[in-house]
């Protein structure tokens, strides 16, 4: 592939910092002819790892030395103001400065939310930026959103939510309108909190394409393009979803592995077992979007892998070929000004 983009990758953040960001930077540059990358984080470490995958760096990959991190248990607040010189500070520094188009970080979400917010600031019209991601479901996959961001939000929060996820999912599938639905405990208008029930009849008059309440099974069997819920129930729902995951493939390994009978079925089903696993494989659909920011910032799983941080990097390649904040920017503060004066 032959984009164009230059991205800032915070080399610290996350469980295991360099020794996952460095190959999967290596492997994001060999799949993408045009890609440059700059690492940003203490240097000799940095370096280090670089030796240790036999690499160098070159035009298209640079350091950028930070001489700070910010801790995966670091209060935001603490963050923002006492680590200036970060590797999460510096990487958004750089989007803001316009040296990079794209940050991707596996650091402390709450500490990227509130550096991204304030650092690159928030789209015109929009209160609290959210965390966006797709998951699998029967028909291709969803846009979710909320995932973290937001753990107590209003209505017109989940507003904002349904207009930003619209827009993203209208912009990276270039789908025309994409239905948008509700998560709630039931399809039934009567169900679910005041909060939903206020949400959902600011809904019903915009322009989106609002098909109603979801329920937690039609967020995986693909009954709306995009799901919105508030991050509490977000975070949730993706948690108990990635644990599904993991449990269905200890038991199917377990149940293989019973006698010879059963492993030689593995053996001959294995193709089909390979395949299923990557269908539903967390790491497939690593790095969450901070939209209704001013700029393009990814955040991927803290405990990712190489490859699940490829999979990061690759959101936001593909986020600014899209141009996506500036698609989202040119409908959004005329969209969510019309609608709530309606």
């Amino acid at each position: 592939m032959n984009v164009k983009a230059t991205i800032a990758l915070d080399a610290m953040g996350g469980d295991h910092g360099a020794s996952i960001v460095v190959p999967a930077a290596l492997k994001a540059l060999k799949k993408n002819a045009g890609l440059k990358l700059i690492l940003v984080g203490d240097e000799s470490t940095i370096q280090s790892e670089l030796a240790n995958n036999k690499a160098q760096l070159s035009d298209r990959l640079s350091i950028q030395h930070a001489s700070q991190v910010v801790a995966m248990d670091e209060l935001p607040s603490q963050a923002l103001r006492g680590k200036k010189d970060s590797s999460m500070r510096v990487a958004i520094n750089l989007v803001k400065e316009n040296k990079a188009q794209a940050c991707v970080s596996a650091g402390n979400t709450g500490a990227l939310m509130a550096t991204a917010r304030f650092v690159l600031k928030t789209l015109p019209g929009i209160d609290r930026p959210a965390i966006c991601t797709t998951l699998p479901t029967t028909t291709g996959h969803t846009y979710v959103l909320d995932l973290g961001a937001n753990v107590d939000s209003s209505a017109e929060h989940l507003f904002e939510f349904a207009v930003m996820g619209s827009e993203l999912a209208s912009a990276v599938e270039e789908k025309d309108k994409p239905t948008v639905g509700l998560l709630n405990i039931g399809e039934e208008e009567i169900k679910g909190n005041e909060r939903v029930k206020e949400a959902a009849r600011l809904l019903s008059g915009s322009h989106l394409n609002y098909i109603g309440y979801v329920e937690g099974d039609g967020i995986y069997l693909g009954h709306a393009d995009v799901v919105v819920c508030d991050g509490f129930v977000g975070n949730v729902m993706l948690k108990t979803s990635e644990g599904v995951a993991k449990m269905i493939s200890h038991y199917m390994k377990q149940e293989f592995k019973k006698n010879p009978f059963t492993l030689l079925a593995g053996l001959i089903s294995s193709p089909v077992l390979k395949a299923f696993k990557r269908r539903i494989d967390p790491r497939e659909y690593n790095g969450a979007s901070l939209v209704g920011l001013q700029g393009i910032v990814i955040k991927s799983h803290g405990g990712a892998d190489a490859l699940a941080f490829t999979n990061a990097i690759n959101e936001a390649i593909t986020e600014v070929t899209k141009n996506v904040p500036q698609r989202i920017s040119s409908r959004l503060e005329s969209t969510l000004v019309g609608e709530r004066t309606a």
